[in-house]
Protein backbone atom coordinates (compact mmCIF):
# COMPACT_ATOMS: atom_id res chain seq x y z
CA UNK A 1 0.00 0.00 0.00
CA UNK A 2 0.76 3.65 -0.23
CA UNK A 3 2.57 5.26 1.02
CA UNK A 4 5.05 3.00 2.69
CA UNK A 5 6.46 3.88 5.85
CA UNK A 6 10.40 3.90 6.60
CA UNK A 7 11.02 2.07 8.99
CA UNK A 8 7.80 0.13 9.53
CA UNK A 9 8.43 -4.03 10.93
CA UNK A 10 7.48 -5.93 8.05
CA UNK A 11 6.44 -9.55 9.07
CA UNK A 12 6.13 -9.06 12.57
CA UNK A 13 3.46 -9.82 15.24
CA UNK A 14 3.74 -7.26 17.76
CA UNK A 15 6.29 -3.84 18.19
CA UNK A 16 6.41 -0.05 18.15
CA UNK A 17 6.73 2.40 15.35
CA UNK A 18 7.51 5.87 15.70
CA UNK A 19 8.73 7.84 13.15
CA UNK A 20 8.55 12.15 12.17
CA UNK A 21 6.65 12.49 9.15
CA UNK A 22 6.82 15.68 6.60
CA UNK A 23 3.59 16.58 5.89
CA UNK A 24 4.53 18.79 3.54
CA UNK A 25 6.09 15.85 0.96
CA UNK A 26 3.58 14.67 -1.09
CA UNK A 27 5.44 10.78 -0.30
CA UNK A 28 3.83 10.98 3.06
CA UNK A 29 0.93 10.45 1.73
CA UNK A 30 -1.51 8.08 -0.18
CA UNK A 31 -1.64 9.80 -3.43
CA UNK A 32 -4.95 9.35 -3.66
CA UNK A 33 -6.41 11.05 -0.61
CA UNK A 34 -4.16 14.39 -1.86
CA UNK A 35 -6.08 13.51 -5.20
CA UNK A 36 -9.59 13.77 -3.40
CA UNK A 37 -8.27 17.06 -1.15
CA UNK A 38 -6.62 18.77 -3.97
CA UNK A 39 -3.45 19.20 -2.73
CA UNK A 40 -1.08 18.54 0.16
CA UNK A 41 -1.78 21.55 1.94
CA UNK A 42 -5.53 21.22 2.08
CA UNK A 43 -5.02 17.21 2.52
CA UNK A 44 -3.03 18.59 5.98
CA UNK A 45 -5.84 21.00 7.15
CA UNK A 46 -8.31 18.50 6.46
CA UNK A 47 -6.75 15.50 8.20
CA UNK A 48 -6.04 17.86 10.99
CA UNK A 49 -9.46 18.80 11.11
CA UNK A 50 -10.70 15.70 11.32
CA UNK A 51 -8.26 14.56 14.03
CA UNK A 52 -10.01 17.11 16.32
CA UNK A 53 -13.11 15.95 15.70
CA UNK A 54 -12.39 12.25 16.11
CA UNK A 55 -12.95 11.59 12.53
CA UNK A 56 -9.33 10.89 11.25
CA UNK A 57 -7.83 7.27 11.34
CA UNK A 58 -5.50 5.20 10.09
CA UNK A 59 -5.47 1.61 8.87
CA UNK A 60 -2.86 -0.66 8.34
CA UNK A 61 -3.20 -2.99 5.35
CA UNK A 62 -1.10 -6.16 5.06
CA UNK A 63 -1.35 -9.03 1.96
CA UNK A 64 -3.54 -11.21 4.60
CA UNK A 65 -5.69 -8.59 5.55
CA UNK A 66 -6.16 -6.32 2.97
CA UNK A 67 -8.97 -4.44 4.02
CA UNK A 68 -7.12 -3.54 6.48
CA UNK A 69 -5.50 -5.16 9.72
CA UNK A 70 -5.25 -2.50 12.29
CA UNK A 71 -7.43 0.67 12.80
CA UNK A 72 -6.19 3.65 15.03
CA UNK A 73 -7.79 6.71 15.59
CA UNK A 74 -5.83 9.82 14.82
CA UNK A 75 -5.81 12.67 17.77
CA UNK A 76 -3.73 15.96 18.29
CA UNK A 77 -0.99 16.15 20.95
CA UNK A 78 -2.29 16.69 24.17
CA UNK A 79 -0.33 18.69 26.37
CA UNK A 80 1.19 16.82 29.71
CA UNK A 81 -0.09 18.55 33.01
CA UNK A 82 3.15 19.55 34.19
CA UNK A 83 3.89 21.57 30.45
CA UNK A 84 0.64 23.05 31.08
CA UNK A 85 1.69 24.35 34.95
CA UNK A 86 4.90 25.43 33.53
CA UNK A 87 3.39 28.00 30.69
CA UNK A 88 0.48 28.92 33.19
CA UNK A 89 3.81 30.02 35.97
CA UNK A 90 5.91 31.70 32.79
CA UNK A 91 2.65 33.92 32.04
CA UNK A 92 2.05 34.99 35.70
CA UNK A 93 5.83 35.85 36.05
CA UNK A 94 5.70 37.75 32.76
CA UNK A 95 2.11 39.19 34.16
CA UNK A 96 3.84 40.96 37.42
CA UNK A 97 7.10 41.60 35.44
CA UNK A 98 5.14 44.12 33.19
CA UNK A 99 3.30 45.04 36.48
CA UNK A 100 5.90 46.46 38.30
CA UNK A 101 7.86 48.28 35.73
CA UNK A 102 8.01 51.94 35.90
CA UNK A 103 6.30 54.38 33.80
Amino acid sequence: MVPRFVGFPVGVTSGTYSHIFDMTDPASWNPTFITAHGDVATAFIDLVAGMETRNAYLNVHTEEFPGGEIRGLLAPAVPEPATLALLAVGMAGLALGRRRRPS
